[in-house]
């Protein structure tokens, strides 16, 4: 296992993994909990609700060497659409399997009906079952020269066109895209880039500023130490001991063989050199519960319990105690994340999210287009000093994809903050998701609206009603749903 301090560019890359990331011993569950298999208030989508499609693209859609193609899957549900020009409702997929975005999308499902809707769920190249190469995708940089967010866009356009012109009445439906995290980046930029095939845009949690300067990098980290802090006395406190206490314990052998036996790892720490990939996996433990921080039970990354972090922050409320039994409460804090259903035999710190999240793809991503500078200094936050190194950042890259990651090229094709030309798009961000530190939070236009739920989540508007949402999120979406129906009636009256 390669080594990872944490304030390495190699701890950036695991967290920017997750946008915008389980043997041997018994099956274990943490004091205090009453524990039950997660549920979900209303039921998930099977295969029966939408058809499973595919589409041939162009591997290259911007040169003319390169003639190979590949077999887009795309989900799509027309049980509500009016062929007499009703909208497509259309979700840019982000870095994952397809099936993954569209069950934790309940937001279209919901609306699908009202708006008399086609929905389409495209995959995003490189992910899931749209592999351009086959198993050879991800062999070499060569191969992956063109999972781009540009060749992605390219891609939705290509196949909004063939739907358009192959569906029977679809001709004069007029488009929405929506997204979330990086596919509400992608539904934004496809609104900018190409305005005469979408009508506007809804883009949920979708970190657009998280690039160069254009917001502090300190940020993001900032919010999830507010979460911690806001939902539990001394919690966020006993995170921010908890870096030393480790230090201290694995001083010795014998403390890293104690750290991999009381965190019931899968693979044991082998030596000092594994103690910051260590941390590594608990800073981003910490990232993913804010960022699923839903009011009810769910199970997007893992399946939690309702408001996870003031679950967890119950194990975290004296600073104070000494190394081991500090870090004792932080495994039971931890093991709220990995093991709420009860049946984990082992954590696996290879891995904090579902496998259906194309970490390794996001992985170079990160190191070639979206490059987004994070730093924490823990005197303001909870984490252990982690400054932003460019230059440590670039070639922790070049050794892992033998590229060079370009640091101004995103704010250079889609302009920075510089998007007040554009229109029709609903940005929207809750207050406790990280993410919506490189979100756009206030009106732009009167027509790039900011929509901000204080009591939301990493796009919790996006997902299926539920009885226990706060009345900041029901607000939110009714919101949403009047500038979608604004766009359709202009674009109506313009015909």
């Amino acid at each position: 296992m390669a080594s990872a301090e944490l304030g390495s560019s190699g701890a950036l890359l695991r967290v920017l993994a997750l946008l915008l990331l389980p043997g041997a011993a018994p099956a274990f569950k943490p004091a205090s909990i009453g524990w039950s298999p997660s549920s979900t208030v209303r039921g998930t989508l099977t295969a029966s609700d939408y058809k499973t499609l595919y589409y041939t693209q162009k591997t290259d859609h911007f040169g003319f060497d390169e003639d190979s193609s590949f077999k887009q899957r795309y989900l799509l549900a027309d049980k509500y659409w009016n062929k007499d020009g009703g909208p497509i409702l259309f979700y840019p997929g982000n870095e994952g399997d397809i099936e993954l975005f569209c069950n934790n999308t309940g937001f279209m499902w919901d609306v699908a009906e009202d708006f008399q809707a086609m929905l389409v769920f495209a995959e995003h190249r490189y992910y899931g079952q749209s592999l351009p190469f086959g198993a050879d995708s991800y062999a070499d940089s060569k191969h992956l020269n063109y999972l781009t967010s540009e060749q992605a866009l390219a891609d939705f356009v290509v196949l909004i066109r063939f739907l358009k012109e192959s569906i029977p009445g679809a001709g004069n439906s007029s488009v929405i895209a929506i997204g979330g995290s990086y596919g509400g980046m992608l539904a934004a930029w496809l609104r900018m880039k190409y305005p005469d095939v979408v009508v506007g845009a809804f883009a949920a949690s979708a970190p657009i500023w998280q690039f160069e300067d254009l917001v502090p990098c300190d940020s993001f980290y900032d919010i999830v130490t507010n979460d911690f802090t806001k939902s539990g006395n001394g919690c966020s406190q006993s995170i921010l001991n908890s870096w030393n206490a480790i230090n201290r314990v694995a001083v010795t052998d014998e403390g890293i063989q104690w750290l991999s036996s009381t965190f019931h790892l899968c693979c044991p720490l082998q030596g000092k050199d594994d103690i910051g990939y260590f941390k590594s996996w608990l800073t981003e433990t910490w990232v993913n519960l804010a960022m699923v921080n839903y009011p009810y039970e769910a199970d997007f990354l893992q399946p939690l319990p309702a408001w996870p972090v003031q679950v967890v922050c119950k194990f975290l409320s004296n600073p104070s105690l000494d190394d081991k039994t500090l870090l004792q409460n932080i495994f039971q804090a931890i093991n709220v994340y990995y093991n709420y259903s009860g049946n984990t035999q082992c954590l696996n710190i290879s891995q904090a999210a579902t496998a259906s999240l194309g970490d390794k793809g996001w992985s170079y991503q990160a190191c070639t287009e979206m490059v987004m500078p994070f730093c924490a200094d823990g005197v303001n936050d909870m984490f252990e000093p982690q400054p932003w190194d460019f230059k440590s950042y670039a070639e922790d890259c070049f050794k892992q994809w033998g590229v060079t990651p370009r640091l101004t090229w995103i704010t250079s094709e889609y302009g920075g903050k510089n998007i007040c030309s554009h229109s029709n798009i609903v940005f929207s961000n809750g207050g406790l998701d990280p993410w919506s530190s490189g979100g756009v939070t206030k009106d732009i236009t009167d027509t790039l609206v900011a929509v901000f739920i204080p009591e939301g989540a990493h796009h919790l508007d996006l997902r299926f009603r539920h009885p226990d949402d706060p009345e900041s999120v029901v607000r939110a979406r009714e919101l949403e749903i009047k500038y979608m129906k604004q766009w359709l009636r202009k674009t109506r009256s313009s015909l």
